[in-house]
């Protein structure tokens, strides 16, 4: 097995269901083909106690024993992916199994920090690897790793397919596995049924796509557009207290007009909106600069009818909001949050059956380039996730509730940012940002500057 100076892999094993499930394919929607090579990553960290820790084979017993018995429910975990030619592919339910992996770690939480150093490879050795040598067909779709430490904490690290789940979907698969963990009774049946999204009837002709296009480069950059995306990036967390982000959708809500029977701006769309904007000043960027920013928008709730909550798949869509650098400068917050809030709103049912049908199925290499592996990052560019709404804090599978929780960071790409509750669950809030380095300390001295003293940004 592998491994770094301060973590060593001790063991790798394979967890099938523990029951017979359901044999055979389930179709892939077009927005879980766009996920076929990528696996997203999460981390929790725990510190058991000691009744947890005796024998010290307790812990990842009890994790694959419950792991199995999920998977009887949470079957197309368990399968493979497999192709269909011309770059489709279907999901094999053949209960292969997830892999499951043990480490050993000299590390304390101390001395992991906050993760956000790009320095330290050894961080990377607390997520498992996916072994891309192996034909697609041979590749978990899920990965687990625990790492013991020294000191006696433990982390708990996942690998889930893009193919098979969104963030929604992997929170609901990481709770009820707490749940049976933890010896209670399954709690939230997934539902399987992915023709539900199959069914969407077409709309009139591609010209009626609305589907956002792909991300604007570096059009009015003096330097070499390759040679700027060369430049080293760092990755940043950033702490915002629920004070403040009270105080920033505030300024948000009072600072652009807008009909009065309109909503007002959410967590979301404030908080985005003075990263956009604090990065388009630190970055320098000219006023004529188009700037574009990335949103993921979960439609369960947003197509007629709306899909069941624990419809159990892919169900989010890119969208793009836009504006000239020079407007996100030196207007108001509220005008960077409303760009924000009208690209979320144009999400509805047709817009998503437009995605669906017209524009993938007909530009289908294209859009796996720009429209999801490659989103719309990257300076001048940025783009968000958010995951304060997928309960992604404190899942507890027996021995107490995590205590940090970070996405999988070590490769999160430039102009990439997550946003997640902070781990005192108090209203405030993390934004991992990952930029070039070189204008990494301007970003944060504008975003600080601005939760202070928001007016300050416009005379800069």
């Amino acid at each position: 097995m592998s491994s770094s100076s301060s973590i060593t892999l001790k063991g790798c094993y394979t967890v099938t269901p523990m029951e017979p499930t359901w044999r055979g394919c389930l179709p892939l929607t077009e927005f879980d083909q766009l996920g076929i090579a990528i696996y997203t990553p999460i981390l929790f960290y725990y510190r058991p106690p000691q009744n947890w820790l005796t024998p010290p084979t307790k812990i990842a017993t009890t994790l694959k024993h419950s792991l199995s018995k999920v998977l009887v429910h949470f079957y197309p975990l368990a399968g493979r992916l497999r192709s269909k030619g011309n770059k489709h592919f279907e999901l094999e339910c053949n209960a292969k199994g997830a892999q499951f992996i043990e480490a050993e770690s000299s590390l304390t939480l101390s001395d992991l920090g906050d993760f956000s150093s790009s320095s330290d490879n050894y961080r990377s050795y607390l997520f498992p690897q996916v072994d891309y040598t192996l034909p697609i067909q041979d590749r978990p779709l899920l990965i687990v790793q625990l790492t013991n430490f020294k000191c006696g904490d433990i982390s708990i690290s996942l690998l889930a397919s893009h193919a098979v789940v969104d963030g929604q979907s992997a929170t609901h698969f990481i709770a009820e596995w707490a749940q049976l963990a933890r010896g209670e009774p399954l709690k939230r049946v997934p539902f399987l049924d992915r023709n539900i999204l199959h069914n969407k009837e077409p709309c009139n002709g591609v010209n009626e796509c609305k589907f956002d296009k792909p991300p604007l480069l570096l059009e009015n950059s003096d330097s070499n557009v390759e040679e700027e995306r060369k430049k080293k990036t760092t990755v940043a967390i950033i702490h915002v207290s629920k004070a403040q982000v009270e105080r920033l959708r505030k300024i948000a809500n009072e600072s652009w007009n807008k009909p009065s029977n309109e909503r007002n701006y959410t967590i979301y769309e404030t908080i985005t909106g003075h990263i956009w904007r604090s990065a388009c000043i630190a970055r320098g960027l000219k006023i004529d600069q188009p700037t574009v920013f990335g949103v993921v928008v979960d439609f369960r709730s947003r197509v007629k009818p709306s899909l069941p909550k624990k419809y159990f798949g892919n169900a989010i869509v890119n969208v793009v909001a836009t504006s000239l650098a020079g407007d996100l400068m030196s207007k108001p917050l509220g005008y960077a949050s409303s760009r924000i809030k009208e690209a979320i709103e144009k999400v509805n049912d047709e817009y998503v059956r437009s995605t669906l049908t017209d524009y993938i199925k007909r530009d289908y290499d294209r859009t796996l380039m720009y429209g999801y592996t490659v989103p719309f990052y990257r300076n001048p560019n940025l783009g968000a996730v958010s995951w304060t709404m997928l309960s992604y804090q404190k899942f507890d599978f027996g021995w107490g509730e995590e205590v940090y929780v970070i996405p999988g960071i070590h490769n999160i790409l430039e102009g990439e940012t997550y946003i997640l509750p902070s781990s005192q669950v108090d209203g405030s809030l993390m934004c991992f940002i990952c930029l070039q380095e070189v204008y990494m300390s301007a970003f944060k001295r504008h975003f600080y500057e601005g939760v202070i003293e928001l007016d300050s940004l416009s005379k800069l």
